[in-house]
This record gives structure tokens, sequence and C-alpha cells, in this order.
């Protein structure tokens, strides 16, 4: 018995990215369980927040923006942050009735019957005109190798892992990574551990004055572009610097924030480089980010030769029924919101211009043949 279940539209992922998406699915009309899904893998409402370290509060979250339609409002800032926005997604689902399912794990989106896909996932099939994929990256951390990792006798963690503070207490931590996540961790781990070195392939580049609405456009261009050309998306942080602002100058001040170059070889008790220097760590925390989770379209055959998925604006070039949400350029918040709206625009389009074509066919076929 054929138990797959048809829908319009298809959405994966229940962050921002797919929150949104969905707001903007049922704002131009469309019904949720009748004319798409959003389909989550989360235990609960919070996309990636909800496993954010504790001692993230939501004062130190750095340009969280409110969901299309309902404002995020008289947030405690010494609260989680995974707290906080949990809670607001939550009640975000429920007051414009989204009906996410989870826990449900898309396992792969293949080419279907009736120029279809199909979505394979831990409840079922479901086939779709369409599919919004905002999956972020979260569960995609970056692991970079070096020799001798194998060998290491201490602890090595990624940002996605990392606990908080209090766990490094007393303990010799290096922190591998020049993001906003490395120099965050640093200072809070600094108060904490015996001793800190801060190591990045590239020496920090720190930005002065405000992230001013210009500068912001101009960074998310420089992102947009190597999607363009089918290459994998850097973060916007990446190109638009750390901030310098008053606790990143005093980590500076305090030589928290010393950055050595990238070590050449993981020993048993630490690392060391090729000039013969060596530090002693019990740690290795690696702050070194994430990467698009997009393994479920690995059947589409979506990736281009440069590693990526070629995209124009949130539309896949190599298959127009797959729209890309919080990838690349709308990987912010605020982009997120930005391009859930655009897919769905575009996704109304494609089904408009399907419809068109299988009433005319239909009309075609019904006209008597001419003697």
């Amino acid at each position: 018995m054929n138990n797959t279940r048809e829908v319009e539209a298809v959405v994966v992922g229940a962050g921002q990215a797919g929150l949104s998406s969905a707001y903007h699915l049922r704002r131009t009309g469309y019904e949720p369980e009748r004319d798409f899904v959003v389909l989550d893998h989360s235990p609960g409402p919070g996309g990636a927040w909800q496993f954010r370290w504790p001692s993230l509060t939501y004062g130190k979250v750095h340009g969280m923006h409110s969901l299309p339609g309902m404002e995020l409002t008289d947030a405690d800032p010494a609260r989680p942050s995974s707290e906080v926005i949990a809670e607001y997604f939550a009640t975000y689902e429920r007051t414009f009735d989204l009906r996410v399912r989870r826990p449900v794990e898309v396992r792969a989106v293949r080419e279907g019957s009736d120029g279809r896909l199909l979505v394979e996932t831990s409840d079922g099939d479901w086939s779709t005109r369409a599919l919004i994929n905002a999956t972020g990256t979260w569960d995609r951390p970056f692991w970079p190798r070096y020799p001798g990792q194998e060998t290491f006798r201490g602890r090595q963690l990624h940002t996605a892992q990392y606990p908080g503070p209090e766990a490094f207490a007393g303990q010799r931590v290096i922190v591998v990574g020049g993001g906003a996540s490395g120099t965050q961790h640093l200072l809070e781990i600094a108060p904490f551990a015996a001793a800190t070195t801060w190591v990045t392939r590239r020496p920090p580049v720190y930005r002065e004055g405000p992230f001013t609405e210009e500068y912001g456009r101009a960074a998310v261009a420089l992102v947009k572009e190597r999607v363009r050309q089918g290459l994998p998306p850097k973060s916007v942080v990446s190109v638009t610097g750390l901030p310098l602002n008053d606790a990143i100058r005093q980590g500076i001040a305090d030589g928290v924030l010393d950055r050595q170059p990238m070590f050449d070889r993981i020993t048993p008790d630490g690392v060391a480089w090729n000039d013969g220097r060596h530090v002693d760590a019990d740690v290795i925390l690696w702050a070194t980010g994430f990467r698009a989770a997009i393994d479920h379209l690995a059947p589409l055959r979506l990736r281009e030769p440069g590693g990526g998925i070629r995209v124009e604006g949130t539309r896949s070039v190599a298959d127009p029924r797959v729209h890309l949400v919080g990838y690349g350029p709308s990987a912010s918040t605020i982009g997120a919101n930005r391009a859930g709206r655009a897919a769905v625009r575009d996704i109304r389009r494609l089904l408009a211009e399907k419809a068109a074509h299988t009433e005319e066919a239909a009309h075609t076929e019904e006209e008597p043949a001419v003697a």
C-alpha cells in the first residue's frame, strides 16, 4: 500500500528560516497539513538556539531579529538565550497554527513521480511540488584534522558541545578559531582556567565603529557571490570582522586575546609548532564553525564542482523546485526572514505556472480532433 502523503510544499527545519517560510506560506493562503507541512528533527521549538550553552544569555546575543508578524519583546537579558528563544518560537508556532511535526528526521529528498519531489523521513514519505530547505548548520560542526590529533590524551570538543566556562576550571585550554564564538569562549573561560591559548589560521580582523546598513549589505553581497558561483558559503561574520567592543578591548589588554598562529601538529599532551614551540593543554576547544546541513539533498545532485549549491536568490539553479533559506547570505536572522518571504513568492509563481500548464494540457486533450 502506498502511504505517501501529497502536499504542495514541504518545509524542512523549524528554526528562524523555516518558521519565517511557514508564516509566509500561511499568510498567502496555504493551509498547514493540507497544502504544506513543516518537518523538524529537534525535540522541541527553538531551532539551534535550544542547544546553546547556558552562559550565552539573551543579553549577549548579537543580531537576534524578531520573526515576521510577532515581535520578541520584554525578554530578560540575564536569562539563557536557549530558554528565551525556545519559548518565543513555541509561542510563535501556536499563534500562527503552524503545526510543526517533530521530531522528524528527513533522510533523503529525491526525484518522485509526475514532476514531484519525494521526501523520505522517519515518519513516512511526502510527495511535494516544492521544497524549502531550512536546515541551517548546527548539525554539521566542522572539525579540522591535524597530525597527531588521535594521540591527544586530553579532551577535545566543539562549540556545539560547549558546556559553559565552569567546566574548564583549573585546566589548560587551547581555543581554536577566530570568530565570534571563539572570542566569547576565551573571555568566559579565562577567569576559570589555569591558562588559555588562542590560535587561529589568520590574524583576527577587528571592526571599528558601528555596523551600518551599507556595511552589512556589502558583506552579504560577498557571501551571495560565493553561492552564485556554486562555492560553499562562508558566514556573514567571516567577512564583517569582529566588533571592537569594550569586552574585546579588555580581553586584548588583559592578554587573553593574544592570538597565536595555527599549530602544526597535536601531541599527546598539547600542541606544537615547527619552530620548536610547544604548549601543554588539558583541553582543545574547536570554535571552528559549521557547514550547511544539506546531505539529505544529495540524491538531487545539486552540488556544483566547487562543493556548494549554486543559488539565485533562494532558488537552486539546478532545480527550481528547491529553495535554500538560511543558506549563505540568508544565514542571519533578518536575512532568513527576508529569504522566507522571497522563497514563498517564487514557489507561488512556480505552482501557478504548473497549474496553468496542466490545465492547458487537459483542455487540449478534451478538444475534438478536426477532420
